[in-house]
């Protein structure tokens, strides 16, 4: 029963999400993001910078850096509340199942959506941010190899969407 529970909730919420998406495509955007979808965004000195959206969007899909110390500020342009439209940024380490990683982040409501299981697999995140625009986390962390490293967003639904790579150089 408590399975039953658990999948009405999630399909509830993803149904909410999309009509509220849908909604939202038919109107004129408040803010716009700073950068195009697909465009890269690399900054000096390890200082990056991304948005996130009430159309369930992260302002690029690429962010480009150099091995060591990085500063990563996620800021949320979106008005809704985060109940219903919250957003974050987890970076994974590699090989980390992003699929398996997103179905138990569905499920970790009372941690924001961060699965105590898989903090093994978690470099940072940020906090969950949401409600009334503004609302910003500057998150610091290391990564000492060169690589491709996955980054999205664990509220349910949120990860088919926003998603994207972080380059390290």
């Amino acid at each position: 029963m408590k399975k039953f529970i658990r999948l009405s909730v999630l399909v509830s919420i993803i149904a909410m999400t999309t009509a509220c998406k849908n909604r939202n495509e038919t109107t004129v955007p408040e803010t716009t993001p700073t950068t195009e979808q697909n465009e890269t965004v690399s900054t000096s000195e390890n200082t990056l910078e991304i948005e996130s959206t009430d159309q369930m969007q992260y302002s690029t899909n690429e962010l480009k850096t150099g091995v060591g110390t990085i500063t990563l500020t996620l800021k949320h342009t979106g008005k809704m509340d985060k109940a219903v439209m919250g957003h974050n940024l987890i970076i994974l380490k590699p090989g980390t199942d992003i699929t398996a990683f997103t179905q138990k982040a569905a499920l970790a409501k009372a941690t924001d959506y961060i699965p105590e299981s898989e903090k093994a697999s978690i470099i940072a995140h940020t906090r969950l941010l949401g409600g009334g625009g503004g609302e910003s986390d500057t998150i610091e962390f290391t990564i000492s190899e060169p690589g491709t490293y996955d980054f999205l967003c664990s509220f349910p639904g949120h990860a088919a969407l926003m998603k994207g790579k972080l380059v390290v150089e």
